[in-house]
């Protein structure tokens, strides 16, 4: 399987010259790096030559590394049922950078960047309808990013006496606590359960 992939891979740049900026094989998997400028001649070619027919995309999603100057991986997932095989298309994007939507090519494709706009706020050009798709429409920030807080900024409950559902902003029931992880049984006399295995004289 693997010097197939590396033969589809190697077809497949020097189909498409420079929009292939780098091919490799990770864990069994055809990755194919690309740019948001060369995304979609790539990925139309890899729809319709006849040596590939990746005809369904399966899946895009978002991976963010907040370390790096274009924080986002866009990562589109192929799959050809002629060839049995799958393909998977990489770009780099920052928050500024417009990612040109599949969705002329792929008619899925419009849900699944609805869902990364949503998750990570990448925007994706010529979506027709890019809104949130899986948060609140009044929701703030993009709650798949590393750096959005895990407790969120606002939390909504149903309010008896307004008869609606309201949003208040988080509010923690404790104080900050510290643990000591290395021995988390300390201050216990006994450990729960040792009552059982005293012996009786």
């Amino acid at each position: 399987m693997t010097e197939a992939l590396q033969e589809l891979g190697g077809y497949v740049t020097a189909q498409t010259g420079a929009h292939v900026a780098k091919s490799e094989i990770v864990r069994g998997e055809l990755i194919l790096w690309t740019t948001p400028e060369s995304l979609l001649p790539l990925l139309k070619f890899l729809r319709d030559d006849t040596r590939c027919r990746f005809r369904t995309l399966v899946d895009i999603c978002g991976v963010d590394y907040p370390e790096r100057a274009q924080r986002f991986e866009v990562v589109y997932n192929l799959l050809s049922i002629y060839k049995n095989h799958r393909v998977r298309v990489k770009l780099a994007a920052d928050e500024s950078t417009a990612v040109p939507s599949a969705s002329g090519l792929f008619s899925t494709a419009g849900w699944f960047e609805r869902e990364a706009w949503d998750l990570f706020g990448i925007f994706f050009a010529g979506n027709a309808d890019l809104r949130r798709i899986l948060t609140d429409y009044g929701f703030e920030g993009h709650p798949m990013r590393k750096d959005f807080p895990l407790t969120g900024y606002v939390e909504l409950r149903y309010d008896e006496e307004q008869k609606r559902v309201i949003y208040d902003k988080v509010k923690l029931t404790q104080d900050f606590r510290t643990f000591d992880f290395m021995s988390p049984w300390e201050g216990m006399l006994h450990l729960p359960g040792d009552e059982k295995a005293e012996k009786k004289g």
